[in-house]
């Protein structure tokens, strides 16, 4: 019997059949796909005939389809639906994925073909995607150690394969803590809080089978919870918790894990010639240097904090008047600043939640990308691997573009967070390959389900991301979508936030879920006037985490990265009522991978690049110029990673900007 991953998938526009998969198919199904994979690898490598791009590149781009198929299916289940049974499969896998892939990058044969067509690369000649393919191919084998020779090739192969497990760990450990911790709450302390933190707390009771409302560390629900509650020993407990992730001791504490990381990526640098991880990562980056990065980073820290600083002080008078005296703490921070806010800005969060309603979100989000860039989405009734996802098919003048899911609710099973990835990405060869996309969020339940703003921008944001795997047009899938440098990958997400902010989107779309009235348009004037409110806040905790990163990676690996965490707030003067956003233990940007290691900056670096980008729109003829909404998929939201992407944005705008549009942007110097 076939295995139902690696058969001929006769869905719906080839969508993994999740209902017909158990877990017991993904053994076997990676089992026999890597080794058909190692036969194409090895068909390649000892291919008699001299070298052409053709028999080695192209061909190595279109090895490996089945492996793909049980990787992506297994990825997305892994991280959005586990269970017991997935969690021991992924211990169990990523060290054989990592050791199937380095044998791969180390097969000295298949290197000697690439590193040939590299030397005689100005004679093949090769179309512009096809040189770009060839030079990020040797790139990546010399990269991941396939110059190595003896010893220390083999010590690389051991590094990579220990990274994959303990990234593993980490991911499961920070899971398990934010799975099984829950705080009970009685009917009494639920008072003040309003009705849809309530609604959200006892949703998460009914899941977690408590007796009644809980708090749990879910963000979506936690945030809401440190913002409305007026009990401070409440508050204190549940912040210590949210904090403590991955810090708590026995089997599940992350922090000798990330001192191992740290110690294997610095040997990794260092055997492949560089004095740093850091210097090591950024060189494929727009910044290329940790000096370059740093320097960004602490242009923004001098003014945020100046201004958290400030905040602080008006804060702690707030706190003083409700008879607290006592020092601002992390867990009063946002409780005091949303009383400000509905002091300064009459704006209720309360009062505004009812008006974002997650469908009526995702239909704003469709809108805009239908009025940029004439995409269509209609409804799939398709299964998928949880009932509360959602898929689309998505089309432009008739013609299939891609297949988009939404998997937008928290739950014991799923990672925190939020993500976009292509489990089949675009590509044209060895034929036409339209791209599934998804996009998972962890917003709070409710029957209509409401966003915060913030859950509203990360709606937008992923869905950003999703269009660039969306809108993609190239050749080559190792080049497609979101195959981009690190710190240019954020700028489609983040840019496409700003439609949110767009009045005519808001008014058509933040409709109230009972009356199904729009917006007031003073609250629509408030919402947008207090769009940069508490900032310094926002930024500190940010930049914070950023700088930490940085310094982990850029130099010798500390032993104990909890003291240099804590020596490198003290030397910034990090306030003292603000956390990181993300404390060493649960930083699963750095730690679960390598994706944003070294990298957690590239947010920042790619708002400096959005916040110029929708100025472009404004400029032009505002935020739905059609020539800019051309120009973006042209140059940005198609291209993937087919040039250098300084390269791309200078062809979008015609200049790079400064960081004063994103200080503009912020509110943290004038306009």
């Amino acid at each position: 019997m076939t295995n139902p991953i690696l058969s001929n998938w006769t869905t719906p526009f080839q969508i993994a059949p999740f209902t017909e998969i158990s877990d017991a198919d993904f053994s076997p199904a990676l089992e026999q796909a890597m080794k058909a994979h190692n036969s194409q690898i090895e068909e390649i490598a000892s291919n008699a005939e001299p070298p052409t791009f053709a028999n080695t590149i192209e061909v190595l781009e279109t090895a490996g389809e089945a492996l793909d198929k049980v990787l992506s299916v297994f990825f997305t289940v892994a991280g959005a639906d586990s269970n017991p049974a997935r969690e021991a499969l992924q211990r169990d896998f990523s060290p054989r994925i990592s050791a199937h892939f380095s044998g791969i990058s180390s097969n000295k044969a298949l290197f000697q073909r690439i590193a040939d067509l590299w030397d005689r690369r100005d004679t093949l000649d090769l179309t512009d995607e096809q040189a770009r393919v060839l030079m990020l191919t040797h790139r990546s084998f010399v990269r991941s150690g396939a110059a190595l020779q003896g010893a220390e090739d083999v010590r690389m192969q051991e590094i990579k394969a220990r990274l994959a497990s303990l990234g593993t760990a980490f991911t499961q450990n920070l899971l398990a803590d934010e799975r099984d911790w829950f705080m009970d709450l009685s009917e009494d302390d639920l008072e003040g809080l309003p009705d849809f933190v309530v609604d959200a707390a006892r949703a998460a009771g009914a899941e977690k089978g408590a007796a009644g409302p809980v708090v749990t560390l879910s963000r979506s629900l936690i945030v809401p919870f440190l913002q409305f509650s007026a009990r401070r020993d409440l508050r204190e407990k549940a912040y210590r918790a949210w904090a403590a992730r991955g810090a708590n001791g026995g089997k599940t504490d992350n922090r000798e894990i990330a001192a191992e990381i740290l110690a294997l990526r610095e040997e990794r640098a260092k055997l492949l010639g560089y004095d740093s991880f850091a210097g090591f990562k950024l060189e494929t980056e727009m910044a290329r240097t940790p000096d370059r990065v740093r320097d960004l980073l602490m242009q923004v820290w001098e003014p945020a904090r100046a201004r958290a600083e400030s905040d602080a002080e008006i804060l702690t008078g707030l706190m003083q008047d409700d008879g607290v005296n006592a020092p601002l703490e992390a867990w009063d921070w946002r409780y005091y600043a949303e009383k400000r806010r509905k002091a300064e800005h009459d704006l209720d969060e309360a009062a505004l939640k009812p008006y974002l309603q997650l469908d009526r979100m995702i239909e704003a989000a469709f809108s805009c990308s239908h009025r940029l860039f004439g995409l269509e989405f209609a409804p799939l009734d398709v299964s998928l691997y949880h009932p509360d996802c959602r898929a689309w098919e998505v089309t432009r003048n008739g013609k299939h573009v891609a297949v988009f899911i939404g998997d937008y609710f928290a739950r014991g099973s799923k990672r925190s967070g939020a993500w976009c990835s292509a489990m089949r990405a675009q590509a044209k060869v060895p034929a036409e390959q339209a791209p599934v996309v998804i996009n998972v969020c962890n917003f709070a339940k409710g029957d209509p389900a409401l966003l915060s703003y913030d859950d509203a921008r990360t709606l937008f944001h992923e869905f950003g991301h999703a269009l660039h795997q969306m809108l993609s047009n190239v050749t080559y899938e190792s080049i497609s979508g979101t195959s981009v440098a690190r710190d240019f990958v954020e700028l489609p997400s983040q840019l496409y936030e700003h439609w949110l902010e767009v009045p005519e989107v808001l008014s058509e779309f933040a409709t109230h879920a009972e009356t199904g009235e729009p917006m007031p348009p003073q609250m629509l004037d408030k919402v947008l006037k207090a769009a940069n409110f508490d900032q310094g806040f926002q930024t500190v905790e940010y930049v914070a985490s950023a700088l930490v990163d940085l310094a982990f990676h850029d130099g010798a690996a500390p032993a104990d990265p909890m003291a240099m965490q804590a020596e490198i707030l003290t030397d910034l003067g990090m306030p003292r009522a603000i956390g990181m956003r993300h404390a060493t233990p649960h930083f699963a940007h750095v730690f679960a991978g390598d994706g944003y290691s070294s990298g957690y900056y590239s947010y920042m670096w790619s708002e400096v690049m959005d916040a110029d980008a929708f100025a472009a729109f404004e400029e032009a003829g505002g935020a739905f110029d059609p020539e800019k909404a051309r120009a973006l998929e042209e140059h940005i939201l198609s291209t993937g990673g087919s040039r250098e992407a300084e390269e791309l944005y200078l062809a979008f705008r015609g200049r790079l900007p400064g960081v004063d549009a994103l200080l503009k942007g912020r509110g943290l110097i004038a306009a």
